[in-house]
Parts: structure tokens; sequence; C-alpha cells
């Protein structure tokens, strides 16, 4: 018999939620997504139940994100209800984990990306261990940033989101908890000991406090004032001249940065500029729907089945986005993909009032 793609678990005061998928390095399915879902419903009310830790299998990742190889096929086959379903459910789940009721603690190491951070970032504690590699690299497959990254990137620090957003550039254990993504960090050789500790019941702060350490450097901090001062333009093209004037100047992050940005997307870069733009201002619910209007279009847009062909599915790196420059875009064009949907918006039971 195959593995089960989530194992959920009781132990002591714990539910215990691993992704297991490892040779997919924990990519999210609709069936994984619907079995965190029971597993909170049924340790929500549960007074045996202090606290709910995700953590992933294996030595490589957390969580990769959503199986875009699924979401790319059922698009192809015109299979649109069955995408948005996807999303639809996955959108519910990260709100659920944002509210929770109890502290949900995810042990983060290893990959993490897209539909990983989803399932992580809102969690009330993210705790960071020394191979954590995050990144969300949407815009790379003509897609967007999404899973709530409308509310979480731009409440980073300075630019970072940002930067992070249009460049799709990975950021290291200490770069994630400088920049305030991971609240916490832990040794990965510690990670254990810490789920022992909250298994026996043991106070939440203590235990952190017992196996917290301090954070390795950011070399991304290094470069907060660059990051901060190019990319206040308000466009694209904006963004690039700075990054292209630091780079003329001697500044090898710039220009790897121009570069990074250059290769995505101009669809995705000017729809990922606008939801930073907008999302520090949005409450979760708001980013969440915004969001959903913006893939339930997406999904019909060309690059994205060119992105993930080029990247996923042929791996040749050379898609061919159309359009192929950003100055061929229009304001009118781009605000269309977050207009209210006609039909089918996403919709929550209660509301969240406040930012």
């Amino acid at each position: 018999m195959s593995e089960p793609e989530i194992i959920t678990e009781i132990a002591g005061t714990c539910g215990i939620i691993t992704l297991n998928r490892p040779a997919a390095l924990n990519a999210l399915t609709l069936g994984m997504v619907r079995e965190m879902a029971r597993a909170l419903d049924r340790w929500e009310t549960d007074p045996s139940i202090h606290y709910i830790i995700v953590k992933g299998a294996g030595d490589k990742a957390f969580c990769a994100g959503g199986d875009i190889r699924i979401l790319y096929e059922l698009g192809k086959a015109g299979r649109h209800t069955e995408q948005l379903s996807f999303w639809r459910e996955e959108y519910y789940l990260n709100r659920r984990i944002k509210l929770y009721a109890k502290p949900i603690i995810a042990l983060v190491d290893g990959i993490v990306m897209g539909g990983g951070a989803g399932v992580s970032v809102h969690a009330s504690h993210l705790v960071a261990g020394d191979k954590l590699s995050f990144a969300m690299p949407e815009v790379g497959i003509g897609f967007c940033p999404d899973v709530g990254a409308s509310f979480f990137l731009p409440r980073l620090a300075g630019r970072s989101g940002l930067y992070l957003a249009l460049t799709g550039t990975r950021m290291s254990c200490g770069d994630a908890v400088a920049s305030g993504l991971g609240h916490i960090y832990v040794p990965s050789t510690r990670h254990a000991d810490l789920l022992g500790r909250l298994i026996g019941g043991e106070d939440l702060g203590a235990a952190i406090a017992a196996e917290t350490a301090l954070p390795p450097a950011s070399a991304l901090s290094e470069h907060r004032a660059l990051i901060d001062r190019c990319f206040a333009a308000p466009t694209i093209p904006g963004i690039l001249a700075e990054l292209d004037k630091e780079g003329h100047k001697g500044a090898e992050f710039a220009r790897v940065a121009a570069e990074a940005i250059r290769s995505k997307s101009p669809t995705s870069l000017a729809i990922a500029l606008h939801q930073m733009r907008i999302g520090a201002n949005l409450n979760i619910d708001e980013a969440l729907r915004m969001e959903f209007r913006l893939v339930s279009r997406i999904a019909r847009n060309h690059d994205f089945y060119e992105g993930v062909r080029a990247v996923i599915i042929d791996k040749d790196n050379r898609p061919h986005w159309k359009p192929a420059e950003i100055e061929n875009l229009t304001a009118a064009a781009i605000e269309s993909y977050f207009a209210p949907l006609p039909e089918g918006e996403l919709e929550f039971h209660t509301q969240v009032c406040c930012p």
C-alpha cells in the first residue's frame, strides 16, 4: 500500500500534522488540504489538544507549494472548476490557520515555497530551522503570489516583501527571521526536542525559550537600504531603472535582481506589484478574496501554461510571454484581473473586520 499523503496523529497535548510526500517535496494536493482542514476541525474543540504542530516529512522540504503540475493538467484539459476548487479550499485552509483558536506551530526546515508558505506563515508560530529556504517564485511561471502573500509580504521589513515577490529570490533562515517572516529560530537539531517538550505539556513560551538560539546572520539585511530605495519606484520599469543605476555603480546584488525580474512574466510582474502596493491595507479576508479573483483569471491566461511548460514540464527555461514586454501592458488590462468576479467570489461564513 502507498504511504498516505498526510499523517495526522495525537501525541500528548499535541495534534501533529505531517505533510508526507517527501519525493514530491511535500507539495500539496487537494486531498492533503482537505485532510488538514478535517484535523483542525476535530482538534479545535478537543480540550486535551493544546497545540497543533505542522511539519514536513523527509530532510529536503517543509512544503514546496501546491502541486502545480496537477493544476496545469487540469487547466489544459479545460477543467477550470476543479482548478478553482483546489485554490478555494486552499485559501479557506490558509485563513483557518491564520484565525485558529489554538496555537499552531509550524516546524519549518528545508524548502518552503508558495502553498507551503500558506500553511506556515499564517501559523501563530513559524519556527525556522537552519535549512529553511523560502521563496515565492510564482511570477516565474506566469502566476502571482497567492495563499495570502498579498497580506504577509507587504508586512515584512521595508520593501523586502516586494523584492521577494518580483524576483522570486530564495531567503535563508537568517533572512527569514530578520525580515519578520520567521517568528523564532530553533536550530534544526533541536526541533525534535521542542516537539518533545510540547508533547509533554510544557508551556509554549517556556518550551520555545529553552530551545531558541540567536539566528544566523542575514545576507539580505545587508542590502536593505538598496532594496528600499530601488523598490520604492512606482512601476516595474522604474524599479528596473533604479536597479540598473545601482548595477552600473558596481552593485552586483542590484544587477542580479534586475536580471531576475527581466526573466519573469511581464503580466505577472505588473499584477504582483499592484498586489504588494495595496496589500498592506487589506485584512486577510480581503487579500484572499482578491487573490481568488486573480487566479480565476490567470488560470485562463497564456502565461501560466507557458511558464509551467518552460520551468516544470519541458524545463527549457525559455518561456515565451505574451506580451513579451511590460511596456505593452495597459493599466486597464491589469486592473481587469482585480475586478469582482461576476459569479463565484470567495466568500467566508464569518468576516474579519480589520487588518
